[in-house]
């Protein structure tokens, strides 16, 4: 796909940590972006949604030659309490299901859909090497990922599908924010053992990749993540270590644990992703290293 056959992107989440850097290289990249917002729009490029209601307005739909979706409660936000923890499913499913419906039933499609996902689809698998063909895994997070790859499935044939399964986003904000702010206060620490790895991205190839797959061919799940994979503890070293701060304190298991799935699924989680199938694609990454892509937002 190219801009002349998708001029107009419609974006859900386009405020967001990675949607402002999205729209920022669609719009570099010459494509009209409109978004959907749960707000009273401002312009005539916003429209109103309530995903968790199902309520969409139809005309973005119909407006749009592509549509990307973002949305979704943070991960990064803890405690997971039984209330949060349906609010990461629901938001994440009603969300996507209200956009696949309002496709279904447009008189004129959009032809492409990339609907977020993430690699806790593949659960903790310490020594194994996952891709894009590996089965799912076991979890909350997995079965989350599941249930919102299945809502995406709703989506009509005659609109191509792409689920990009995201890994740690590094950068200022996002779930690298509790690591940035405990470094930062002289708090860098090994976390469990530190030899989990990590699926990690920069935020500007998370956006890079979405727009280099809105372009492309491609139909079905690809798994963003680094050409380089890296363990727990070498990110959090790095992070100190470009931080120009201390990194000599140790978080063991059980106190992780603590946590309960956002422990297990977000910290001790053992997941070497290979990126595959985004390679296969022919896409190229700007930041090849973990260390690349902490020193691209670490003054």
């Amino acid at each position: 796909m190219t801009e002349s056959s998708a001029t107009r992107v419609l974006v859900a989440g386009a405020s967001g940590y990675i949607g402002t850097e999205l729209v920022s290289q669609l719009e570099a990249g010459g494509f009209e972006v409109i978004s959907l917002v749960r707000r009273e729009p401002r312009s005539a490029s916003e429209f109103y949604w309530d995903p968790l209601s199902g309520t969409i307005d139809d005309r973005a739909i119909e407006l749009a030659d592509a549509v990307i979706n973002l949305a979704g409660a943070s991960t990064g936000k803890l405690p997971w309490t039984p209330a949060y923890k349906r609010e990461i499913l629901r938001s994440r499913v009603n969300g996507t299901r209200t956009i696949a419906e309002a496709i279904r039933r447009s008189v004129t499609p959009p032809t492409s859909f990339l609907n977020g996902s993430a690699v806790g689809y593949f659960g903790s698998r310490p020594g194994e090497v996952l891709n894009d063909e590996s089965t799912k895994g076991t979890g909350f997070l997995s079965d989350v990922v599941d249930a919102w790859e299945q809502a995406a499935k709703l989506t009509p044939s005659s609109t191509r599908l792409v689920m990009f399964r995201t890994g740690i986003v590094v950068g200022e904000s996002g779930a690298f924010t509790p690591l940035n702010m405990l470094t930062r206060c002289g708090l860098g620490s090994r976390l469990g053992s530190g030899d989990q790895y990590w699926p990690w991205i920069s935020l500007h190839d998370e956006a890079a990749a979405i727009v280099h797959l809105l372009r492309s061919e491609f139909s079905g799940a690809v798994s963003l993540a680094g050409p380089t994979p890296a363990t727990a503890g070498t990110i959090t070293q790095a992070l100190a270590r470009a931080m120009h701060k201390p990194h000599w304190l140790t978080v063991p298991s059980f106190a992780l644990r603590v946590l309960g799935d956002a422990g297990n699924d977000l910290i001790l989680v053992d997941e070497y992703v290979e990126p595959r199938t985004l390679l296969s694609t022919g896409f190229s990454f700007t930041h090849t290293t973990i260390d690349q892509a902490i020193e691209a937002f670490v003054d």
